[in-house]
């Protein structure tokens, strides 16, 4: 899957490159709006993360400029007025995230874009296990692996988070939701069990008084 990521900052743009080839993604890089327009005459992509306040051709005009060619758009910038928003939507970008913001939540809201645009692969595939995200059936060299529904959606995001360090907290609300009130021993205990049915345990890593990091 192809990324352009269009940000005139560069250590802002460096880091959410370098987050995004983490976890698989094909990144391309522009720093203003006149590069980003002519990049996207020669070269197609599955998805846009665009600045809005951007030199030679701003975020908003630019949008309006690459609608032929059909790509999905995520604004990313630090613009949060309500009628930013809106006018970004209204545009025709299909989220809008504020900055600054966490890594994980910008690869969630990438992640549900793709998906809309049925750009998402329906299979998962890391080491020996495949994962038939359609069926949700998770498979170990060829052979079905029962997963409860924590753990199958634990599984997903460590996939989905290839090679970044994860906190409990963040495992915690992703995979169980806001509302869930237990202990982070939770996480630790559906680790466990995942690291042992698919045979991961050299490659779910431990990070020290952080979380837990999926490493290939």
């Amino acid at each position: 899957m192809k990324i352009l990521v269009v940000e005139d900052e560069a250590p802002i743009r460096d880091l959410v490159s370098i987050n995004l080839q983490l976890v698989g993604y094909e990144v391309f890089t522009a720093e203003d709006g006149i590069i980003a327009q002519e990049f996207l005459e020669k070269q197609k992509v599955d998805l846009i993360l665009l600045d809005v306040m951007i030199p030679g051709i701003d975020g908003f005009s630019l949008i309006e400029k690459i609608k032929k060619h059909n790509i999905p758009v995520i604004f990313v910038t630090a613009k949060e007025s309500v009628l930013d928003r809106v006018k970004g939507l209204r545009l025709g970008a299909d989220d809008y995230i504020i900055k600054p913001f966490e890594t994980i939540e910008l690869l969630a809201r990438i992640e549900v874009v793709l998906r809309r645009y049925n750009k998402n692969d329906n299979y998962i595939r890391f080491k020996d296990i495949e994962v038939d995200t359609k069926q949700r059936t998770v498979k170990l060299n060829g052979k079905e692996v029962y997963l409860t529904v924590k753990e199958y959606e634990l599984l997903i995001l460590l996939l989905q988070n290839k090679n970044m360090a994860l906190s409990r907290d963040q495992i915690l609300e992703r995979v169980w939701g806001f509302e869930y009130g237990g202990e982070t021993r939770t996480v630790d205990i559906h680790i466990q069990r995942i690291r042992e049915k698919l045979d991961l345990k050299n490659n779910i890593k431990t990070v020290f008084k952080v979380g837990y990091r999926l490493e290939e």
